[in-house]
C-alpha cells in the first residue's frame, strides 16, 4: 500500500523546516513517502475578506490529487510538530473509505461557520454532537483513495466562499462531507493536540498542533515556543548544531517583528526580550 505524508511550506520558516526534518523522521518508520508544497498550485483571490484568509489554505485541494497516486495520504499543517515516538496514525485508524479527522466543534461551538456557509451554500443535515454541530479541524487529515470527500471540492467552490466564511477551506471540508455523506470518525486529540486541551503532558502527544498562538503567550512567540519544544524531543536525534541554528533563526525573525511593532530602540527591545521571552 503507498502511503504518502504532505504538508505546506511556503517560505523560509524555521518553524516549516523543523516540522518537515520531524515528517521524514516519522515517515521511515511508517514507510511513507514525503510530499512538500513550497509553492502554490491553487490561485485564489482573496479580496476584502471578512475574515482571516490565507490563500495558502486552497493548497490542501492538492491531497485530491495525491489520492490519485497513493492509497493513502496523511496531510498535516506545518505547524504541527510529530513525536518522535509517534504511533503509526495509518495503522491505528485502518478504515478506508472513511476520512479522520479531530472533531474540534465538540470543544469550541462552531455554529457560526454552519450558519455562514450555509447561507452561502444552502441548509443542510449537519450533524450534532451534545447540541454542537459537528466541526473537522484540517490540521491533520487522514484520508484514502477510497473515500470521496476530494471529488466533491474544488478551487471554484472555494473561491466563491472565501472572502464570505470563516476558515473557508476548513468549513467547506465540511460542508461537503455532511452533505455527501461521506464516511468520517474523529481523530483522537493525540493526533492532533492543540492547546485547547491545557498544556499538561501535551509534548507526550503524537502529534503537537501549534495553531493559533501554539502554547505559547501570544502568536507572535509561536515559533520560538515549537523551536524550543523540537530541541527538547529530538536532542540526540538530529544535528545539535542544526537545531540550534533553526532555533537562533526563529529567535531573530520574533526580534524583527518586535522591532517593527514597538517605537523603542532595538537595542533595549532586544535586552527586554531576552530577558522576559522563553527561548
Amino acid at each position: 500500500m503507498k502511503k504518502a505524508i504532505f504538508t505546506l511550506a511556503i517560505g523560509n520558516n524555521p518553524m516549516y523546516q523543523a516540522a518537515i526534518m520531524a515528517i521524514h523522521h516519522y515517515a521511515k518508520r511508517v514507510n511513507a513517502d514525503v510530499i512538500v508544497s513550497e509553492t502554490l498550485h491553487y490561485p485564489i483571490n482573496i479580496e476584502s475578506p471578512l475574515f482571516n484568509a490565507n490563500p495558502a489554505w486552497a493548497e490542501k485541494l492538492y491531497i485530491g490529487e495525491l489520492l490519485k497516486t497513493y492509497d493513502r495520504v496523511l496531510y498535516v499543517d506545518a505547524d504541527l510538530l510529530i513525536h518522535p515516538k509517534a504511533r503509526d496514525v495509518f495503522a491505528h485508524y485502518p478504515q478506508l473509505d472513511t476520512v479522520y479527522m479531530l472533531n474540534e466543534g465538540a470543544h469550541v461551538d462552531r455554529s457560526r461557520e454552519k450558519q455562514l456557509i450555509e447561507q452561502e451554500l444552502g441548509e443542510i443535515d449537519w450533524p450534532q454532537e451534545c447540541n454542537l454541530p459537528t466541526y473537522y479541524n484540517v490540521g491533520a487529515i487522514l484520508i484514502s483513495n477510497q473515500c470521496p470527500l476530494f471529488n466533491f471540492l474544488s478551487l471554484q467552490k472555494l473561491q466563491s466562499i472565501c472572502n464570505k466564511v470563516n476558515f473557508y477551506e476548513q468549513t467547506l471540508f465540511n460542508y461537503e462531507l455532511f452533505k455527501n455523506n461521506i464516511n468520517h470518525q474523529t481523530l483522537g486529540k493525540n493526533f492532533n493536540r492543540m492547546d485547547m486541551f491545557g498544556s499538561t503532558d501535551y509534548l507526550d502527544a503524537d502529534f503537537i498542533h501549534y495553531a493559533g498562538k501554539g502554547y505559547a503567550k501570544n502568536n507572535r512567540r509561536r515559533d520560538i515556543q515549537f523551536m524550543r519544544d523540537f530541541e527538547i524531543l529530538y536532542k540526540g536525534i538530529f544535528d545539535e548544531g542544526q537545531i540550534c541554528e533553526l532555533k537562533s533563526q526563529a529567535w531573530q525573525d520574533y526580534l524583527g517583528k518586535i522591532h517593527k511593532k514597538y517605537p523603542l530602540p532595538n537595542t533595549l527591545l532586544t535586552s527586554l526580550c531576552k530577558l522576559s521571552v522563553p527561548h
